[in-house]
């Protein structure tokens, strides 16, 4: 449910329930943060993920095995591994949370097949334990698929609904983005901002142009080292900056309220992946706005990156990633409908996830 709050949701069972709880995570940084701000709060919290050294890793069960740890952040990758599985039959798991669920599913729009594992691992716990699945972003075709593989029998679901009526949606088609985004920006001059990008370059490029003409920003990306992202993303949630540039690995998992507005220099390839960056906006329930700049350039862009996401896939088999293809294709085509349209744009991002709305908001770029 929701785009905010989900962590709660199993946080606080999980300090509740007699046993370990178990959080798969898609986000090493996301992992991160999550344990940094438990472990602050006084929670016993760690983590299992690939950046961490042998030593560390071995610690860290050491630690589990002792009973000292009773929340667990754990990529997919390594639910399966031996010496995690042998962990299992000596520690009782009372829950499995599943974050970012969507990523079980072919139907979402950032399918890890690393997440179907997931399910094999629950088969392998010696006592099924109480299973939880949560995501921002999920159509009906995306619920039903995490319901199916994660083998849930009757389960209670939530949906809170898709309407951020403190949102105001825009769509620009400019000749000059950088000029349309510096107008932006003037006229939410003193706001918090994300200006999200479609690659690390020009991730890069907009930082330095902006940070040219006076704008407080920087910059987050996969490219830098752990250290820099998690600098420059508290000096964004300190407002020591105003501004941040950034790839789609920002946002999982940050809790920043006065977010005034979300720029997206370029298209995203979903409308999944553009509801759950947008929605970063508003949270504290102010008026904000989503705004994005739209060029031709953004099809192929998305299409060559659909097209060459083979190393993300390479456990699927050739119809397997065909399919995903495919699937992919479909997302980018209702993005660019979404770009093209001249309606309530309102009205076409709750249609899209399967809720009426009225045909005309008041509140859009339409």
């Amino acid at each position: 449910p929701t785009g905010a709050g989900k962590s709660v949701c199993y946080q606080v069972p999980a300090m509740l329930l007699c046993g370990m709880t178990i959080v798969v995570s898609p986000l090493i940084s996301l992992m991160q943060d999550q344990v940094a701000a438990l472990r602050n709060a006084g929670m016993p919290a760690a983590c299992l993920h690939s950046n961490l050294s042998a030593a560390e890793y071995f610690q860290t069960l050491d630690m589990i095995r002792d009973g000292q740890i009773k929340l667990l952040y754990a990529s997919p990758e390594r639910l399966m591994t031996e010496s995690f599985l042998s962990l299992t039959d000596s520690v009782a798991v009372a829950m499995v949370a599943v974050d970012e669920a969507h990523c079980l599913s072919q139907w979402g729009q950032d399918f890890r097949p690393s997440y179907l594992q997931i399910a094999e691992f629950l088969r392998e716990l010696p006592r099924r334990p109480v299973v939880a699945a949560f995501t921002a972003t999920a159509t009906q075709a995306v619920r039903d698929d995490i319901v199916r593989l994660l083998g849930l029998q009757h389960p209670m679901e939530l949906v809170t609904g898709f309407d951020r009526k403190n949102l105001r949606w825009i769509v620009e088609r400019p000749t000059d983005k950088y000029a349309a985004l510096l107008r932006i920006l003037k006229r939410n001059r003193g706001k918090s901002g994300i200006v999200y990008c479609i690659s690390r370059r020009v991730t890069e490029e907009i930082c330095s142009k902006l940070c040219a003409d006076g704008f407080a920003a920087t910059r987050y990306h996969a490219g830098l080292s752990p250290t820099e992202r998690l600098a420059n993303q508290e000096a964004f949630l300190r407002d020591e900056m105003q501004i941040i540039t950034a790839t789609n690995a920002f946002g999982m998992g940050i809790d920043k309220s006065n977010v005034s507005f979300v720029v997206h220099y370029n298209m995203p390839k979903s409308m999944e992946a553009y509801y759950q960056e947008a929605g970063r906006a508003g949270r504290d329930g102010m008026p904000a706005e989503c705004t994005l700049l739209y060029s031709p350039q953004d099809i192929r862009t998305n299409t060559f990156l659909i097209e060459n996401n083979d190393a993300e896939n390479d456990r699927l088999s050739p119809e397997e990633r065909a399919s995903v293809r495919q699937k992919d294709m479909r997302r980018l085509q209702a993005m660019v409908r979404y770009c093209s349209s001249t309606d309530c744009l309102r009205h076409f991002i709750l249609g899209y996830f399967g809720e009426k709305s009225p045909t005309h908001c008041g509140n859009c770029g339409c």
